[in-house]
């Protein structure tokens, strides 16, 4: 497949980058598209034909559910009924990176919502992903654009090296800004559950509902046997080639321990990477460090997450040790990534 790569460096003036993508969207193309959170893949969320491309290029298993991606909060056409909170939470965070899980109708094709009776539905806070679902006149259903199990893209260029000759077009437009997927919020449940974590936090969320929770199942390795109502729920994700191991507890005896980790690898002439901060880059004695950015910015050190664990890749380390992170705000999604990324794979000191 001949996929065609085009940037938009101007909304106005590269416009028509956009309606060429969104002509694809309508025949039943798929396109890779820049969101706030990370780059989407994008089909017509109604064409049952066209959502099975996205599984076909991405390697997807087929009862991985997909979000379907709107440009208006008016979403009566695609769900059965929209509950006070989840309108409120429309209200509060869309555009956003909220998706919200609601039961839907027949009109969108079981393919999409992987054999579900619900479906996740979102508002993207980017200009270019709203104008596509705008001109293409169609919801889009997107996945993150990227081969399933690796980390997700943030920027154009890992769309290109994953996805190059798999997709019709690749839009590309500024880097994500928040880094992660979307926060995911079940509304069909009283009170609502959070099945994924993202850039809206906990925290923000019981604003609405004081009631909300997160499913504890989550932060722990997931059953074989889980049906998952939201993307991410049930198969390794956000792997990098190496292989990942968490080290969790008290920073300095993280420190101390991962020290003494890099060197046994090395002896066995193993490269190793090192996820680090700001606070403690310069204390590791050996491997291939990379920031992360400050403990006290964790929406900077979730923004380069992904991208960081990439940049293993282009280094070719065998393996990667990682600090870990205060489960509170945003520092919930980013152990729930970093713990998929390690297939839970975890030394407690």
């Amino acid at each position: 497949m001949n996929t065609k790569v085009s940037v938009i460096e101007d909304l106005h003036l590269d416009k028509k980058y956009i309606h060429e993508a969104a002509e694809i969207i309508k025949s039943g193309g798929v396109v890779a598209f820049p969101t706030e959170t990370v780059y989407g893949l994008g089909a017509d969320a109604l064409n049952e034909e066209a959502v099975k491309k996205i599984f076909i290029a991405k390697g997807r298993p087929q009862d991985n559910p997909l979000i379907i991606h709107v440009c208006d909060k008016d979403v009566s056409l695609l769900v059965n009924d929209i509950p006070t909170v989840a309108r409120k939470m429309m209200e509060n965070f869309w555009p956003g990176p909220l998706t919200i899980i609601l039961n839907k109708k027949d009109i969108i094709p079981s393919v999409t919502s992987a054999g579900l009776c619900t479906i996740g539905i979102r508002m993207p806070a980017n200009d270019i992903a709203l104008k596509l679902i705008e001109l293409s006149g169609k919801p889009i259903a997107a996945p993150s654009a990227n081969i399933s199990g690796r980390p997700s893209p943030t920027d154009i260029e890992r769309c290109v090296q994953d996805l190059n000759g798999k997709v019709d077009y690749i839009l590309g437009g500024e880097k994500s800004n928040v880094g992660v997927e979307s926060t995911i919020v079940d509304c069909t449940i009283d009170p609502p559950c959070i099945l994924r974590p993202g850039g809206i936090t906990l925290e923000m969320l019981r604003e609405i509902d004081d009631k909300i929770y997160i499913d504890p199942a989550i932060m722990t390795t997931p059953s074989e046997n889980l049906k998952p109502k939201a993307p991410g729920m049930k198969y390794r994700h956000y792997a990098p080639k190496a292989k990942v191991t968490i080290v969790e507890g008290n920073l300095q005896k993280t420190i101390e321990k991962i020290n003494e980790i890099v060197q046994n690898y090395i002896e066995k002439d193993l490269r190793v990477g090192i996820i680090a901060t700001e606070e403690t880059k310069e204390l590791y004695k050996a491997g291939e460090i990379i920031s992360l950015g400050s403990r006290k910015e964790l929406y900077a050190v979730a923004k380069n997450l992904f991208e960081t664990l990439r940049a293993f890749d282009d280094l070719n380390v065998d393996v990667i040790l990682s600090e870990s992170f205060e489960e509170e705000g945003v520092g919930i999604a980013i152990m729930n990534r970093l713990r998929k990324a390690a297939g839970f794979d975890i030394i407690k000191v």
